[in-house]
């Protein structure tokens, strides 16, 4: 089938800060707003529960064609025959990761730093996901804010797509994509407001206005 492309719009579903909405339910909401990958994100529960609900945003997502990231935990995504996986520094190492999933699967990687990201790219992550960009609350014991200039610095360093984490806002797209991001995922930002199919739908009309002011990007 060989690898989906990375996509610009990362939403992560989200059961802890709101509880109007599954996870699958989620994921049908932020892909009729323009969501173009899904990241699922159950940071609680036995393994039991989170593998029935990435089973059901599984098959929402592959009914979509929308790729299909799960947060953490390699051997869910392999039973839910998802599209990639995202690792953070204590998880499942990127290298052992590449060798059990194989060439065409995903695999995103958590840097908080130049150092961190290099050594992830290096180790066969297709991109990378790095903040806190800006202050955020949906982590118990968050790193220290890197800022515009630590995204920046990062996007220079590795030839992959990075992934602007945490504490993103329609507002700080635009500063966001001109450091040199791929691309932004956004938890709160969506799943808590009113309407999250409309505020992924706001996050995609940004992102695209950006990106049609912006030199061409080669990394895909």
């Amino acid at each position: 089938m060989g690898k989906k492309p990375i996509g610009r719009l990362h939403v992560l579903t989200d059961f802890y800060f709101q509880q109007r909405y599954g996870h699958a339910e989620l994921a049908r909401l932020v892909i009729a707003g323009g969501a173009d990958t899904v990241q699922f994100r159950q940071k609680f529960g036995g393994i039991r529960h989170k593998l029935y609900e990435a089973r059901r945003t599984a098959a929402v997502c592959k009914e979509a064609g929308v790729p299909l990231i799960i947060d953490d935990h390699i051997d869910i995504a392999l039973a839910v025959e998802a599209d990639g996986v995202h690792l953070g520094q204590e998880d499942f190492p990127v290298a052992e990761a590449r060798r059990i999933l194989g060439p065409d699967f995903i695999i995103g990687a958590t840097a908080t730093t130049v150092e961190q990201a290099v050594e992830a790219w290096r180790a066969g992550a297709d991109y990378i996901g790095f903040g806190p960009v800006f202050p955020t609350s949906s982590k118990a014991n968050p790193a220290s804010v890197k800022g515009i200039e630590g995204l920046r610095q990062v996007c220079e360093a590795v030839p992959i797509p990075v992934i602007a984490i945490a504490g993103i806002t329609v507002q700080r797209v635009r500063p966001v994509l001109e450091a040199g991001a791929y691309g932004v995922a956004v938890m709160t930002a969506i799943t808590t407001a009113p309407d999250p199919r409309a505020a992924t739908a706001q996050f995609r009309l940004e992102i695209e206005s950006v990106l049609r002011a912006l030199p061409e990007t080669p990394r895909t």
